[in-house]
């Protein structure tokens, strides 16, 4: 189980370190309608990531078992797919970044961010954590660890339950902060919207690079 968790942890940072989702939450922080939308989000953002990596989960316990120590190639040939998706979509945002001088562009739909529900909030923190393909991809890597890992359901369930929480801290970190101290977090949450808004494409295209590279070597190794 500790393996497992050791190997799902940085699909799970990757999750979190994803700026749009971070901004989304900002957004609605500072929105009329904070702390409905700003929960709604939350809740719809821990479901999705966790429907996405269960699926997934379960998908992969279908791959017919093996010996631990003979070569996994299904296993092999997935992860790499999956590594050089990761790869090739860190070359697109490293192209959509902001040239010098540029002002990087946010989503359309980031606009009706102030008029927007808890339920719509909802519903758009899950489609960006399971429908994303970033991280429908990360979810889906984690998904085969565990689904191929061989592990009780309890020994599953813990390892979900941590990947689930990593991944969703960068949101439920400003969420519940801003619950507890709205005043306080105003001032910061603006500052690292702004700060996300300029490197949005750099930071992830440096995150999708590191973590294809290790997705790849984990299926090449699987051989």
């Amino acid at each position: 189980m500790l393996q497992a968790i050791g190997e799902v942890l940085p699909l799970a940072v990757g999750i979190a370190i994803s700026p749009i989702p971070i901004i989304a939450a900002i957004l609605m922080l500072l929105s009329p309608r904070a702390r409905s939308t700003g929960v709604g989000f939350l809740v719809g953002w821990v479901v999705g990531i966790l429907v996405a990596v269960v699926v997934f989960s379960l998908l992969s316990g279908l791959i017919p078992a093996a010996d631990p120590d003979a070569s996994q190639p299904i296993v092999g040939v997935i992860e790499i797919v999956l590594g050089v998706l990761l790869l090739l979509l860190a070359l697109r945002q490293w192209r959509s970044r902001p040239r010098a001088g540029e002002t990087a562009a946010l989503p359309k739909w980031m606009d009706a961010i102030d008029d927007m529900t808890a339920a719509r909030g909802l519903v758009l923190g899950f489609l960006l954590a399971a429908i994303n393909p970033k991280n429908l991809l990360l979810a889906a890597s984690a998904g085969v660890t565990i689904g191929t890992a061989g592990l009780s359901v309890g020994s599953a369930v813990v390892v979900i339950a941590v990947f689930t929480l990593i991944a969703a801290i960068s949101v439920l970190v400003p969420v519940v902060g801003y619950l507890v101290a709205a005043s306080a977090f105003r001032g910061p949450l603006n500052a690292l919207r702004g700060w996300l808004v300029d490197h949005n494409a750099a930071v992830m295209s440096v995150l999708l690079l590191v973590i294809g590279v290790a997705v790849i070597g984990k299926g090449i190794a699987a051989f």
